[in-house]
């Protein structure tokens, strides 16, 4: 999986590109981390380039959600495509986060 990270408007957005599993999820939990450890309090995560995601993929946003919350901060994903819609779908996740069709919507619900 490839992470990119960058900032727009104070905000910290982070892109993955590739599957989101077992193997890859540290990298994601890594990323995620170092924001938090450096002060960032509203994060986008763009799953635009996510092709698969796993239970281990879900976890690792889910600690990202709960981090996120006892830091305070705003979180919004966005560019969910139609496999981890489905998925975040069935395993209920779309009633915990907050999605937007594009990333200047989810700037937006956190500007």
């Amino acid at each position: 999986m490839q992470i990119v990270t960058s900032e727009r408007d104070g905000i910290t957005v982070i892109s993955l590109t590739g599957r989101m599993d077992a193997t890859t999820v540290a990298s994601f939990d890594e990323a995620w981390r170092t924001c938090l450890d450096n002060g960032a309090r509203r994060i986008v995560v763009d799953l635009g380039g996510v092709e698969y995601i796993s239970s281990a993929g879900l976890r690792g946003i889910l600690s990202l959600l709960k981090a996120s919350k006892a830091a305070k901060g705003g979180l919004a994903f966005c560019n969910v495509g139609q496999m981890v819609a489905e998925v975040f779908r069935i395993s209920g996740f779309t009633s915990m986060l907050a999605v937007f069709p594009g990333l200047d919507e989810a700037l937006a619900s956190l500007a």
